[in-house]
Order: C-alpha cells, then structure tokens, then sequence
C-alpha cells in the first residue's frame, strides 16, 4: 500500500491542530465493505516544535461501482463529507470525523482521511447498547425532520424513498426465491413459509401504510458492524447507502441484518420505543399507532434471508438463517407489534 506522505502530513496535521514535518507510517487492512478498500495507517509524527506523537488514522479509498437502483452511491460518502452535514450531529450520535477528503473524476476514485474510534461493535454491542443508539437514532432523524435545516436541501447525491420498495419488489420478481419457499422442498416450517407468502400477498397494502410515515435522513445500512460504541456515545460509519427514507427504516436493519439471533426479539421490543422515544422529543408521532417495523424487516429482509440460506455452504449457517427467520415470526405477537397485521 503506497501512502502519499505529503497527503498524510496535511491530514494529521488537521488531527492534531499542529504543524506536523515528519511522519512514519505502517498500514494494516480494516474490515471495510465489500466495494471500498479501509487501512488502519499507523505511526509516529513529529511536530515542528519537536514532539513526536503517536498516531492512528483511517484511510478509506473508493472506486467507482454500480448499486442496483441507486447509481450515485459510490462517491455519496465523499459528497456528504464534504457539505455541511457534519455540523447536524449531536455529541451522542456522530459520525467519525474526516480530516481530507479528495476524488480524482478522471480515475472514478475518492479517499477519505477519518478519524480512528476504538470501540465496542458488532455482537459485542449489548442490548443496552443497541437501545442506546435506538434513542439516538430516534433523537438525530427527529431533530433533522422538525428542523429542516438548510444542508438537506443541498444534498443532491441521497438514495430515494422508493429504495426499500424497489429492493423487495426486484427479489419479489427473482424466481429462484420466489418460487423456492412455495415448492414442496423447501426446508422452512410452514409457519415462516407462509409469513413471507403473506407479506408478499399483502405488500400493496403494506407499502401503503408504510408511504405514510414521515419521510427522514435514513443512514440504510445500520447495523451492527456500522456502529461503534465508544465513551458512552454511538459513531456510526459507512454512509454510501443513505438517503431519504421512512420512519423507523433503519431500526430493519439493526434488528435484522446479521443481529444477535438469540436477542433479537428482545432488541426488537427494546429499540422500537426507544427510538419513538427519541424522535417525539422533537416532533408528534402520536398519531401513528403502526409503525411497521415488523414488516419492514420482512420486506427489506425476507427474501435476502432466503437467498442466503440457499447459497449457504453449511448445515450450520442454514440452521442460523432458518432460526433469524423463526425470531422474525416470533416478533409478530411481541408486545410492540400489531397483533395479526395482515
């Protein structure tokens, strides 16, 4: 990996306020999505009034790549960096703070120099702190969405609302999953085959209500691994995919992909009120008394579960996808779902 030191140094010298003259550097590769390249670039610099600190420093390089539906996405991150969106972050909710942005258009490539967070993520987080960045997700959409603030306005290059419904309607279409949980072999209980069968015999009905909810700022891939939880506060990473959205949209994901299977009806029933809790600190939500969450989570994930499972290479990983699919059923009847949806 071949560092441009004068990049570097202009970078740490943002990250620490001072005239930096030299700096060494090592790099290791971080676990980064799967269309942009992330290292860890560590080392020692020395300022010009002689101290030598050490450094940790994110570097995340982006090619340009086509998203189904959404051709803008690959350099979102860098046009959002870049406006005044940095400036609509609480201290709670945040994202990692970037110190040089730059995109060559003739080579369809941006990088971004970002704040390092040493955190607890992934399923490391706990249900306390997946609760946490329920309420703060609720807190950061509500402000946006009461506000109104002038930056989202600016922003041009944001996913659209429809994303969600596009998603489920172009699996919906794709008879490999379509056509596998309504043959005689398919391995699930006839109680999850039936769940899908009835979201997809209900989903005009069910995009309807959910076209409903106020439209907000979604981060659209908050999940775990996207989270880092550090000194009692969320950072949140990776916003190539965000954009306009609906009300609750996110908590899908942090429920949903790739959870705690063994928690999450619990995390389901804990977040849900947490996050309106944070969202009618800012604005009236009393009048929705469905929030759709369940079927969201249906929708968004239902037959991506499906399309695993049918790639899985394991007994164990199908049993896993199998089991999240059963804990999305049992969310049907917990305490803050609608009884009988459909």
């Amino acid at each position: 990996m071949n560092i441009n030191l004068e990049t570097l140094i202009y970078a740490l010298s943002r990250r620490f306020n001072k005239d930096i003259i030299s700096a060494d550097c090592q790099t290791m590769p971080l676990q980064g999505g799967t269309v942009g390249n992330v290292y860890l670039v560590t080392g020692i610099v020395e300022t010009a009034d002689g101290e030598k600190l050490p450094y940790r420093i994110v570097l995340k390089i982006q090619k340009k790549w086509e998203r189904y539906g959404d051709p803008g996405s690959w350099r979102r991150e860098y046009d959002l960096y870049t406006s005044d969106l940095g400036a609509t972050f609480s201290d709670a909710l945040r994202w990692p703070a970037c110190y040089h942005a730059e995109i060559n258009a003739e080579e369809n490539e941006f990088q971004l120099w970002l704040e390092y967070i040493d955190g607890v993520t992934g399923l490391d987080l706990t249900g306390d702190m997946y609760e946490q960045a329920a309420l703060e997700l609720g807190r950061f959409q509500g402000k946006l969405y009461a506000e109104q603030p002038a930056v989202l306005q600016s922003l041009t290059n944001l996913s659209h609302a429809d994303l969600m419904k596009n998603t489920y309607q172009h699996y919906r279409s794709w008879p490999i999953v379509y056509d596998y949980i309504r043959s005689e072999n398919c391995g699930f209980p006839q109680h999850v085959r039936q769940m899908l069968i009835d979201i997809d015999e209900h989903a005009d009905e069910i995009l309807a209500r959910i076209e409903k909810l106020p439209l907000v700022l979604c981060h659209r891939d908050f999940w775990v691994t996207n989270l880092i939880y550090a000194d009692g506060k969320i950072a949140l990473i990776d916003w190539d995919t965000s954009g306009w959205g609906y009300l609750g949209e996110d908590l899908a994901s942090l429920i949903a992909d790739e959870a705690d299977i063994d928690h999450m009806v619990e995390y389901y029933q804990r977040c849900v009120p947490a996050y309106y809790k944070g969202f009618a600190e800012y604005a009236d939500v009393s009048h929705i008394a469905d929030h759709c969450v369940y079927e969201m989570i249906l929708l968004v994930f239902g037959y991506r579960l499906v399309e695993w499972y049918l790639h899985a290479e394991d007994d164990d990983e199908k049993t896993n996808l199998v089991h999240t699919l059963q804990k999305i059923y049992e969310m049907k009847t917990s305490p803050h779902s609608k009884e009988n949806q459909f």
